[in-house]
């Protein structure tokens, strides 16, 4: 079991309401970031079994050097973006994202990743 961050507006990741991102504001990040690829399908091994996972919304930070191996998969749903956890280079990019969103990344636990979280309104 990983630990996951995602890229929020509300005040609780896990909240049901509350302001959301769009799945049009995700395509468009993705698209205006050239570090992001929407890709749509996740592929790993895991104890000598290929897993897959499927969604139009997947899209993947190809300029990761790990992301062969550690995958580097950013998915929307629910008007957040969720990684499973990411290493400090992952979540360089998910602050980075955020603050175009104007957005927090949020971990499982309700803690930010953010230099300034208390500075939003």
């Amino acid at each position: 079991m990983g630990y996951d961050l995602h890229i929020t507006r509300k005040d609780d990741w896990s909240e049901e309401s509350g302001p959301e991102i769009s799945a049009d504001e995700w395509a468009d990040a993705v698209a205006a970031d050239p570090d992001l690829v929407m890709c749509q399908t996740a592929q790993a091994v895991a104890d000598g079994q290929e897993l897959m996972y499927e969604h139009r919304w997947l899209a993947q930070m190809v300029t990761h050097p790990r992301r062969s191996e550690k995958g580097a998969w950013l998915d929307w749903s629910n008007g957040r973006i969720d990684v499973k956890d990411p290493d400090d280079l992952l979540v360089k990019k998910m602050r980075q994202i955020a603050w175009r969103l104007d957005a927090l990344v949020q971990g499982d636990d309700g803690e930010y990743y953010d230099e300034f979280p208390s500075s939003r309104s």
